[in-house]
């Protein structure tokens, strides 16, 4: 099942900059981190902030990713796309995952790289350059 954003994505006017316990590698990659996950609606909104620091533009991007519970038991399945991400661009990108509780989720696993495209091809730099942290109390990782 893919989920798209439930809102665009919204550029940041200035790139966040984080501290040396949360922060992101400095050699080329793409960082992402779940910067949020609230309840809204009968669903759970999570909130990530994606920053293309590869040094390429990636013209689509997605990931496969899968939901633990509580128990650690696997959940659900999702693609979340995070779409054009141009170099050095700070992303803000939200999902809703509908029925689902955030106090239910105890991990988010990034499973593999479903979309990467540069210049038009495939491209697996989304994978082997993937950095991810968390702020939430969702476990958010490889």
């Amino acid at each position: 099942m893919a989920w798209r954003p439930a809102a665009r994505g919204v550029a940041l006017a200035a790139a966040v900059g984080l501290s040396a316990t949360g922060g992101w590698a400095q050699e080329p990659s793409i960082a992402i981190e779940l910067n949020d996950a609230s309840n809204v609606e009968n669903a759970c909104r999570l909130v990530f902030v994606a920053v293309n620091k590869s040094g390429v533009l990636l013209d689509k991007t997605s990931y496969d990713v899968v939901t633990f519970d509580t128990g650690g038991k696997v959940g659900k399945s999702l693609t979340f796309q995070f779409g054009r991400l141009p170099v050095g661009k700070t992303k803000v990108v939200q999902f809703d995952l509908p029925g689902q509780a955030c106090e239910t989720i105890s991990r988010l696993l990034v499973n593999d790289v479903s979309e990467c495209s540069v210049e038009g091809k495939r491209s697996e730099i989304c994978i082997d350059k993937l950095t991810t942290a968390t702020r939430t109390k969702i476990e958010f990782g490889l």
